[in-house]
């Protein structure tokens, strides 16, 4: 289901996050639960991934993580503001010490000027710590292949977040 690439990549995560006593939240927009996918694609992976929020909508956004209508309404869905709203909702509403957050535009359509396909506002929070943000723009690779790219860069963020980096 997922490359192998991805999936080492997830299994050196889980292991860091095993090792370090840590679990881990997800809260997906764009990529529809594949980050949570992905993470429990691996055996044993129970003892790290603690939920997954899939909040497709912004009334999910809201109910489920907190992230104020008016952020939503003023900034836009796809946005850093939202991003980081929705990883410290997982954070507060989970288990988890860390959390990634995706919301983007993954197409084919949907796209605008300012916010065009393949822009993915990408966080990732610590519970007692900072909030780390990415901007991605993959550019139109396809519905699928900006998901895929959204997953590495959302595995990579939490990495670099449980190493201190």
């Amino acid at each position: 289901m997922f490359s192998d690439d991805l999936m080492t990549q997830a299994t050196l995560l889980l292991q860091t996050c095993r090792d370090a006593g840590v679990m881990v939240a997800t809260a997906e927009s764009c990529t529809g639960g594949l980050i949570a996918g992905c993470l429990t694609e691996i055996a044993g992976s129970s003892n790290v991934m603690d939920r997954g929020f899939v909040t497709y909508s912004n009334e999910a956004k809201n109910a489920m993580l907190d992230v104020p209508m008016t952020l939503i309404e003023s900034h836009g869905a796809v946005s850093e503001r939202v991003a980081r709203a929705m990883a410290e909702g997982a954070v507060v509403n989970s288990a988890a010490a860390l959390a990634v957050a995706v919301t983007g535009v993954a197409g084919p359509g949907g796209g605008t000027t300012e916010k065009p396909v393949g822009l993915v506002h990408l966080a990732c929070a610590r519970r007692g710590g900072a909030t780390l943000h990415r901007e991605q723009r993959y550019g139109d690779l396809g519905r699928g292949g900006i998901r895929q790219a959204t997953i590495h860069t959302a595995l990579e963020m939490l990495a670099q977040q449980i190493n201190g980096a």
